[in-house]
């Protein structure tokens, strides 16, 4: 669906992700998950948009489910690919769980051999602050918690942050991740109060219902209420 004229969300039954119509070409915000290529494939075509090249992969954390396809959609289409630097080993295939975390360090055991992962080379690291010249200008923001290097996008111009696995958003139930997948728990807290402290309209995130960016932001803002 599109969210607006140049942002669609290729959504699947659990997660979403995003593709940045840009003067250029097309941008990927992270590359979905199981049957992510054939979703990313139809809803070009749905928009029209399945001519348009895809210049770039800007990845938001290193968990299976952001990352499955990353590599082989960059070798289909010679895309370079933006990652925060402090998830490597995730990337890898190599980051050592810890806690409760190591739940979903089994779960990606398994699921790496299962779902063919291949590991990739990241062309952009990216590092709090990092801006990206794409699209309407773009800056990682760093939010630790749900992975140690976990990070979103922040549009000054058009006042959206794409939020990644900040939080989950499906109607009344906004909630944090699960804690199997929060490598740093005790980060979360300072990362919501970070995204709401931005200048924003909208916020997009990865796990959510087909809302508006507008009600998105407003759960995440009842969200940080609650944790107060």
């Amino acid at each position: 669906m599109l969210v607006r004229e140049d942002v669609l969300q290729v959504r699947a039954p659990a997660l979403c992700f995003y593709v940045l119509r840009g003067s250029d070409g097309l941008y990927l915000i992270d590359g979905g998950f199981i049957g992510g290529r054939y979703l990313l494939r139809r809803a070009l075509r749905q928009c029209g948009w399945e001519h348009l090249p895809i210049k770039g992969i800007l990845i938001t954390h290193g968990h299976l489910d952001h990352v499955l396809n990353v590599a082989t959609i960059s070798k289909e289409t010679g895309a370079w690919i933006a990652a925060p630097r402090l998830d490597a080993l995730h990337y890898a295939g190599r980051y050592a769980y810890r806690n409760f975390a190591r739940v979903c360090g089994w779960l990606e055991a398994v699921g790496r051999p299962l779902f063919r992962y291949r590991t990739f080379s990241v062309d952009h690291w990216l590092d709090d602050l990092s801006v990206l010249p794409i699209w309407h200008g773009l800056t990682a923001i760093h939010l630790p918690g749900h992975t140690e290097g976990h990070m979103g996008f922040y549009c000054a111009p058009l006042r959206l942050l794409f939020s990644a696995d900040l939080f989950a958003s499906y109607g009344e139930n906004a909630h944090l991740p699960p804690a199997i997948f929060n490598d740093k728990p005790e980060l979360i807290p300072a990362s919501v109060s970070r995204a709401v402290s931005l200048d924003l309209t909208g916020v997009l995130p990865n796990h959510g219902d087909s809302s508006s960016p507008a009600t998105h932001l407003e759960r995440l803002k009842r969200l940080r209420r609650k944790m107060s």
